[in-house]
C-alpha cells in the first residue's frame, strides 16, 4: 500500500476513534510527536534555517512570490485530484 494511501487510512481512523483509541496511538508515537515538535532543538534543521534566510538575505537566492507559490499549490492539488 502506497504511504499516501496509508496516510489518509490513518487520518481518517483517527478523526472517528474512540478516546481510549487516540490516546493509545499517541502514546505510542508521543516520543516522535515530541521531537517533531520541537524543530528548535535539531541543530540541523535550524542550521539549514540560517542558511536559507541568510541566502534570500543576501540575494543569492530570490525565494518564490506568494503568486508562484499559490500557483504552485494549485498545480498539484489539480494533479492530486485530477482536476
Amino acid at each position: 500500500m502506497a504511504t499516501l494511501s496509508i496516510r489518509e487510512k490513518l487520518y481518517d481512523f483517527i478523526r472517528i476513534a474512540d478516546d481510549k483509541k487516540v490516546k493509545a496511538i499517541y502514546k505510542l508515537l508521543e516520543e516522535d510527536i515530541v521531537q517533531t515538535n520541537e524543530w528548535w532543538k535539531n541543530t540541523g534543521f535550524t542550521k539549514e534555517l540560517d542558511n536559507r534566510l541568510e541566502a534570500m538575505d543576501s540575494g543569492t537566492d530570490k525565494g518564490v512570490s506568494i503568486n508562484e507559490l499559490e500557483n504552485s499549490v494549485d498545480l498539484l492539488r489539480k494533479k492530486r485530484n485530477g482536476r
